[in-house]
C-alpha cells in the first residue's frame, strides 16, 4: 500500500496526480470566491452525473459543451495537482469538483457565498462501485477480496477516508443557505423535479424544454455515448480501459448482487453504530 498512497493528516491519497504541497495549498491558501460552484461528493456517489448535470444547467440545456469539452476541463478537481493549475485559471464564474473531507477542503469557503452541492448515495452501493473501480483506476491498488475491501471501507483505510467521517462533516453545513444536498437514488427516482430543486438553488430559471434538455443529455444513455464524460479519454497511465468503463450500471440497489447475507450485516452494524448521532434519515435507510 505504501508505493500507492501517501497520508495528508490521517486521509490517505493517491501518489499519482496528488502531493502533500498541493493539498497543503488548497487547503491553506486557495482562495474560494464567491460565484463558485463546488460540486462535492465521496468518490462514486454520482460526481460524473451531477457534473453533467450543472453543465448542462449552465449551458441552458444545450449539449454542445458537454459533448465538446471533456468533463474534467468542465469541471477542474481542485486536490489534483493537474486540477489545481486548471482551476486557477478558470475564468469566473467557476464550476470545480472536490472529493475532499471538509476538514482538508479551503479554508476560505467560510468567509465566501460559494455555493456546494454536495451528492450522497447508499453506502453499500457505493462500496460495490468503488471496488470495481479500484480494479480499473491505476490511482487505486488492488481491492484484493471483497471481504477485506469491506474491511478497509469500514475503517476507511480507503482513498480520501471514511464515508461516515465525509458524510457527517459536510453534512454539518445543511443549515447553511450556500450548501444544497441531495441522493443519488432522488437524481433517478425524480430527474425533473432534482434538476428544479438545482435551478432553484444557483438562482438560474430554465423553461421546461430546457429542463427536459438537461435530464436527457444528463442520461446514462447519454453520458456513457458521449466520450468527453464516459472516461474514455483518460489517458491509459490513470486507467486500464480493457478491463472495464467508469459507467457500469448506474443502478441504485446493485450492492444485493454483491455482499453475502453475513456481510451486510456486518456493514449495518457499523452504520448505525456511526450514523445515530446525524439525526437524518436517507433513502437507502
Amino acid at each position: 500500500m505504501a508505493d500507492k498512497y501517501f497520508t495528508y493528516k490521517g486521509i490517505l491519497f493517491p501518489r499519482l496526480d496528488y502531493s502533500l504541497e498541493a493539498l497543503s495549498y488548497v487547503e491553506n491558501e486557495f482562495q474560494v470566491q464567491n460565484d463558485d460552484v463546488f460540486n462535492i461528493t465521496y468518490p462514486k456517489s454520482g460526481t460524473n452525473w451531477m457534473l453533467e448535470i450543472l453543465s448542462l444547467i449552465r449551458s441552458d440545456g444545450d449539449p454542445g459543451w458537454v459533448r465538446s469539452v471533456v468533463n474534467w476541463d468542465r469541471a477542474p478537481w481542485v486536490e489534483l495537482q493537474t486540477g489545481l493549475e486548471a482551476a486557477l485559471k478558470y475564468p469566473q464564474p467557476r464550476l470545480l469538483c472536490s472529493h475532499l473531507p471538509i476538514q482538508l477542503f479551503p479554508k476560505s469557503l467560510q468567509r465566501s457565498k460559494a455555493k456546494i452541492i454536495y451528492t450522497l448515495r447508499c453506502p453499500k452501493d457505493i462500496l460495490v462501485s468503488l471496488y470495481h473501480f479500484s480494479k480499473l483506476l491505476h490511482l487505486f491498488k488492488d481491492p484484493g477480496s471483497l471481504d477485506s475491501f469491506l474491511e478497509d471501507f469500514l475503517s476507511g483505510n480507503v482513498p480520501y477516508g471514511s464515508w461516515f467521517d465525509h458524510v457527517t462533516g459536510w453534512m454539518g453545513l445543511k443549515d447553511n443557505e450556500n450548501f444544497f444536498s441531495i441522493t443519488y437514488e432522488e437524481l433517478q427516482q425524480d430527474p425533473w423535479g432534482s434538476v428544479r430543486r438545482i435551478c432553484h438553488f444557483l438562482g438560474k430559471e430554465l423553461s421546461e424544454e430546457q429542463v427536459a434538455a438537461v435530464v436527457e443529455n444528463a442520461s446514462f444513455q447519454s453520458m456513457k455515448g458521449n466520450k468527453m464524460s464516459n472516461f474514455s479519454q483518460m489517458p491509459a497511465e490513470y486507467m486500464d480501459h480493457q478491463k472495464g468503463e467508469l459507467l457500469r450500471k448506474g443502478i441504485c440497489g446493485d450492492w444485493r448482487n454483491h455482499l453475502s447475507e453475513a456481510q451486510s450485516q456486518r456493514f449495518d452494524t457499523i452504520y448505525q453504530k456511526r450514523m445515530q448521532g446525524l439525526g437524518m434519515t436517507f433513502p437507502w435507510d
